[in-house]
């Protein structure tokens, strides 16, 4: 490829590669008439045609930093690695036109100061409350002052960006209501799409993982889960203790836990165990009809929902998982917990069926009337796979997402 003259030059920054930018850098990338580069800390992956610059912080946070700032300093000392390799960029005759980065963790903190001339955009998640979201959700784990202050704090990076950027973008409604109202009219709200063509459902579909040993091809009853981690963000523990009363009613089911065994939201355990340890050892459990996968490959985690008879998705009122949407553009019958983000995507018998959180008996007894009635529940499934094709679809939103990146470019 050939590229322009005088290409418009797009730098990419997100600690993760190649996370929330993969479809855009890919496209970009592909035409001559952009210059792409990604900043990140993670070594691994690559996208053809895009040059990808690692920056490394000097150091971590100093443990005597006071604990309500710690997360304000890395995000500093992110800012700082990225600063520097914006000259090596320079130096190389690279200054970006356009820069595109994910708040909260500090790589886009003094793209103003480095770059005045350039535009920034920032992909905002998320805004930490005290109250009101997730962070008092568990009424057994209450709030103190340290926690309100240390909440408070956390959001510095995420408001200087707010005032910084040119303008932000938030995946949901459902996160964008999280921002103070006096920045909501900075947010545009576009979701990053689910590639429909991808993930499709596959009637009839049995569950063989060769190179884990897994050979579910006679379990006519076959309930899945997915998470980054098994944690109470995403209802592990209900979901588990759910599964343990589960077991005693339907002998033939299995479970498949996608997922692995950490915490990536919210607090570890103070004495070291994780939480899939602490289940195994309160719940009594048939381990014969559970299967853990860990992290998986995009191609199986694709044959885990197209074999799902049920797939149980609960989540704190928190940033939505994409794997949700995933399962539903997948077709699978999702049973998702009655929180403020999935309440944006789902309707209780429209398409998909709502549960109380923190209530796993009837987590169970709602599998258990999708288990006894699959014909009912036919509409449901294609009603999910219509949602997203509707609203979420890749090929609809990707040029949306071009589009307003290009619109900015021009301004």
């Amino acid at each position: 490829m050939k590229r322009a003259k005088n290409p418009t030059k797009i730098l990419f920054l997100h600690p993760n590669f190649p996370a929330q930018f993969r479809h855009l850098a890919t496209t970009l990338s592909s035409d001559p008439n952009y210059q792409i580069v990604y900043g990140t800390t993670r070594e691994e992956g690559s996208i053809a045609g895009v040059k990808k610059i690692l920056y490394t912080p000097n150091r971590e946070p100093h443990p005597e930093t006071h604990h309500y700032v710690r997360s304000l300093e890395g995000a500093v000392l992110q800012g700082q690695a990225v600063y520097r390799i914006l000259q090596q960029l320079k130096d190389e005759g690279f200054v970006p036109d356009l820069v595109y980065g994910h708040s909260g963790w500090g790589p886009t903190l003094f793209i103003k100061d480095a770059l005045p001339k350039a535009k920034l955009l920032c992909y905002f998640e998320w805004f930490y409350r005290a109250h009101g979201s997730d962070s008092d959700f568990d009424p057994a784990n209450p709030l103190n002052a340290d926690d309100e202050a240390r909440i408070r704090i956390k959001n510095s990076p995420i408001l200087l960006d707010l005032y910084s950027c040119d303008q932000g973008l938030t995946p949901t409604r459902w996160q964008q209501q999280q921002f103070p109202p006096e920045f909501r009219s900075k947010l545009k709200v576009l979701h990053d799409g689910v590639d429909t063509d991808f993930f499709q459902p596959n009637p009839g579909a049995r569950l063989v993982l060769p190179d884990l040993g897994i050979n579910l091809s006679e379990v006519d009853e076959l309930i899945t889960y997915v998470a980054r981690g098994m944690e109470p963000y995403r209802g592990f523990p209900q979901f588990m203790q759910a599964v343990s009363l589960l077991q005693k009613r339907r002998p033939n089911c299995h479970v498949v836990i996608v997922g692995e065994n950490r915490v990536a939201y919210g607090r570890e355990l103070p004495d070291g165990k994780t939480y899939k340890q602490v289940m195994l050892e309160q719940l009594p459990l048939d381990l014969s009809r559970i299967h853990f996968t860990g992290y998986l490959a995009y191609s199986d985690h694709l044959k885990v929902l197209q074999a799902s008879s049920v797939h149980v998705y609960l989540t704190y009122p928190f940033v939505l998982s994409w794997s949700m949407l995933e399962a539903m553009a997948t077709g699978c019958l999702v049973l998702g917990s009655n929180t403020p983000p999935v309440l944006e995507m789902i309707q209780e018998g429209e398409n998909g069926l709502l549960v109380d959180f923190f209530k796993p008996d009837r987590i169970a007894e709602r599998i258990i009337e999708v288990l006894d009635h699959p014909d009912r529940m036919a509409s449901l499934r294609q009603k999910a796979r219509e949602t997203i094709l509707e609203s979420y679809r890749l090929s609809d939103l990707l040029p949306q997402h071009l589009a307003w990146l290009k619109e900015w470019i021009t301004a």
